[in-house]
């Protein structure tokens, strides 16, 4: 197989804690937490990768990791081959011409101040490229879009939410990248609109090339959209695959539950479904063993004391679980 567009292997990102204030609350023991915790997986050229969970799963840090906005403390991120890790920023910079990120909040991240041809040509003068026709590149950003190229004079508030997400694809597409991080793309929107944004991009993914890492905890986009996908939990992957596979077979009792609020396509897991119950462990305190056993309906003694090794289900589709469902 060829060398992958994007190798994330054994990723962890920690935070340090502030010491007088969380011994104040019990937890000084720890100098530091682990927000992603030796997550790995790959994307190939033009595939779709889509990374699910729960808020506060470590997805968004884990995305960051990737186009530098977060230090990976440990692991691998390479991209085309080439290491990004432990890159001071000036290094990095290149490689934002072809890693690029939409950000969650589609309209807090334009700048109210300027109009959208400013915001989706910023990209062109933070690399120092002179020599573009700023208005000619708008009017071609837009228009790859689906937006009028007369947009290009107005300002975000003047956005609907769907029109704001396909700015913030206009200006992640400006430096022509090979992989787009879309970080809940399609959050907050009605469902006309959400598909009309994921039939946006399948069209520019088989126009362009592209390769996606989408963060989404919306199960309906996922099985739309991506080849492969990842469940984590707590800064951990509980399960990678083929998203086929999964939908149809998850292991993990974890993406059962998560599966199970959208049965109505598949009738195949009624048998199985389950409820997620209660709220999630802090990431300060983990349980021990299984992480998931504190919610788990089929934990069992072993869950509570082993953490359980990486399996293999059958080729590329892996979870980590003593007793897989």
């Amino acid at each position: 197989m060829s060398t992958p567009l994007l190798s994330v292997k054994d990723v962890v990102v920690r935070f340090p804690l502030q010491g007088n204030i969380m011994q104040s609350l019990g937890f000084g023991r720890a100098a530091s937490i682990d927000a992603v915790a030796g997550v790995s997986f790959e994307v190939q050229q033009g595939q779709t990768y889509a990374i699910v969970g729960e808020s506060g799963s470590g997805k968004t840090t884990l995305a960051r990791a990737i186009i530098g906005l977060h230090h990976a403390d440990e692991g691998s991120i390479q991209y085309q081959g080439n290491e990004l890790c432990q890159l001071p920023e000036k290094a990095f910079k290149q490689y934002r011409q072809h890693i690029s990120m939409m950000f969650q909040d589609p309209v807090g991240c334009l700048s109210p101040r300027l109009n959208i041809q400013a915001i989706i040509t910023e990209a062109y003068q933070i690399q120092g490229l002179k020599d573009k026709d700023l208005h000619a590149e708008a009017k071609r950003l837009l228009a790859m879009v689906g937006l009028p190229t007369d947009f290009a004079s107005r300002y975000p508030h003047e956005l609907s939410g769907g029109q704001a997400r396909r700015v913030g694809v206009a200006r992640a597409l400006a430096l022509d990248p090979k992989l787009i991080i879309a970080d809940e793309p399609t959050a907050g929107l009605d469902v006309s609109v959400q598909g009309e944004l994921l039939n946006l991009f399948t069209k520019l993914q088989d126009e362009l090339g592209l390769s996606m890492v989408i963060i989404t905890h919306n199960l309906n986009i996922v099985r739309h959209i991506a080849d492969r996908m990842g469940i984590m939990y707590l800064g951990r992957l509980v399960e990678e695959g083929a998203t086929d596979e999964i939908f149809k077979n998850p292991k993990h009792p974890y993406s059962l539950a998560l599966l199970s609020a959208n049965l109505a396509a598949h009738s195949n897991l009624m048998a199985k479904k389950i409820k997620l119950q209660g709220e999630p462990p802090g990431i300060i305190d983990r349980p021990q063993g299984c992480e998931f056993h504190t919610r788990c309906p089929f934990a069992k003694e072993k869950c509570q004391t082993e953490i359980p090794m990486l399996t293999c289900a059958k080729k590329q589709h892996s979870f980590t679980c003593h007793y897989p469902v």
